[in-house]
């Protein structure tokens, strides 16, 4: 047998001795990467699951919010409702002690004749209903002499003025004008000079 014989033999008999090496360790490495592809599924389900989860809290606690914020919009909204509907109430009692000395005085009116006695009666309630005012934030604007001024005032006619000083400005005042708190409550009605 020549040497160059001995070498194909002897490669040949390694191949056949490699060969099942060979499959081993593929099958080892198709065996490695199908425990890593599992491990990455596994891991990727895991995460999946978390982030389910966590969805799933967060919506609760959204649907819990929502709930909430619907309550307390609902809450104002009767509550602003029953504000406006008895904000009167506090105004209107404070006035009625008005009304009973209107009546005292119509009653003594009827029973005497004397018409001094029936003005100093009205004059007395008149001071205290404005007092009353004064003390809930409304007071009375002075017109007369003022320079016209829309905010305050509604001009409901032009006359000539009197005198030239006093064109543009307040003549006369028809309907008393009142401020609440440094807001207009009502406009003066006046004429302005022209």
């Amino acid at each position: 047998m020549t040497q160059e014989d001995k070498d194909t033999k002897q490669e040949q008999a390694c191949e056949a001795a490699e060969a099942p090496a060979v499959e081993q360790a593929q099958e080892e490495c198709a065996a490695a990467s199908e425990v890593e592809v599992i491990d990455e599924q596994s891991e990727l389900q895991a995460q999946i699951d978390k982030l389910t989860e966590e969805l799933e809290k967060q919506k609760k606690e959204y649907l819990f919010l929502r709930a909430d914020f619907d309550n307390y919009r609902k809450r104002t909204l009767r509550e602003r409702e029953e504000l406006i509907k008895n904000a009167a109430e506090r105004v209107m009692l404070s006035v009625l002690p008005v009304v009973d000395d209107f009546e005292r005085g119509l009653a003594a009116a009827r029973q005497s004749g004397d018409a001094e006695s029936m003005l100093t009666g009205f004059e007395l309630i008149y001071n205290k209903l404005i007092k009353h005012l004064n003390d809930n934030g409304v007071k009375a604007m002075e017109s007369t002499g003022k320079d016209f001024d829309a905010d305050l005032h509604d001009a409901i006619a032009t006359i000539p003025a009197p005198t030239p000083e006093l064109k543009g400005k307040v003549v006369d005042t028809t309907t008393r004008g009142y401020m609440i708190n440094d807001k207009v409550l009502r406009h003066a009605k006046v004429a302005v000079g022209q």
